[in-house]
């Protein structure tokens, strides 16, 4: 058992990516490493007790993508998977587990829960606006947020199609599923709510030759990532954490 009341999953491969993602997520909802625990998905199952023990879970991004065929997936990815939808799962049917999944996170929700996933829907790495839907006003988290913000995104598939019951929170014209809750506990956004600008910048260098923007124009990107001005998306994991997180 532990004391914190904060679950950070990581499926990046990237160990390096990995724990700035960490440090990214902490800064962004005001924790320290005593208040959230760190769990790495790709090197590890998730622990049978993981559903009970935390009070609410972040799910951070990740190189992999729900549309590959599964044929082409490693033994790793597909149990990531699984495991993330076990969490998915828990935050839907249970009283008492909050989770937020974002990016590759958004994908794993979407399918789970019979919505569609499509590769129609990319946004090379760097700022996009982000427009709050009319049911974002009456959300618990989003309603405090500006109605048009800055965030920063990168990503090769996104959510075609809602699931069922899912709440429309946030949209753009590149990927019009920026956000969407199911129930009360579950939300989701493809957008990383947990960089900053310089943080960013340094996640390009790790994936500057894996396809989500070309490389040859990096200064460029981070010219423009540097130069916006990014808050709200922070603000919606500290509002995540202080609403399904105990009490610091």
């Amino acid at each position: 058992m532990t004391s914190a009341d904060l679950l950070y999953l990581c499926a990046r491969p990237q160990e390096a990516a990995a724990e700035a993602e960490y440090a990214s997520f902490r800064e962004a909802m005001g924790v320290g490493i005593e208040r959230m625990h760190r769990h790495d998905l790709v090197r590890s199952p998730l622990p049978d007790d993981a559903l009970e023990t935390y009070r609410a879970v972040v799910v951070g991004g990740s190189p992999f993508n729900v549309v590959d065929p599964e044929s082409s997936k490693t033994d790793v990815q597909r149990r990531v998977e699984r495991d993330l939808e076990r969490v998915a799962a828990a935050a839907v049917t249970g009283a008492s587990l909050a989770a937020m999944f974002t990016c590759y996170g958004i994908s794993v929700v979407t399918r789970l829960l019979g919505g569609q996933v499509s590769r129609g829907f990319p946004e090379d790495a760097g700022p996009t606006d982000v427009s709050l839907t009319p049911a974002a006003q009456d959300d618990p988290l989003f309603s405090s947020l500006a109605s048009t913000f800055s965030a920063l995104t990168g990503h090769k598939e996104g959510t075609a199609a809602l699931p069922t019951g899912a709440v429309h929170l946030a949209t753009n014209a590149a990927c019009p599923v920026q956000a969407y809750r199911v129930g009360d506990r579950l939300y989701t956004t493809q957008f990383h709510p947990e960089l900053t600008p310089r943080a960013f910048t340094e996640r390009m260098q790790v994936y500057r030759n894996d396809g989500y923007y070309d490389a040859r124009d990096y200064d460029v990107i981070a010219d423009r990532v540097l130069a916006t001005p990014v808050s709200e998306p922070a603000r919606l994991l500290a509002a995540f954490g202080a609403r399904f997180g105990a009490p610091a």
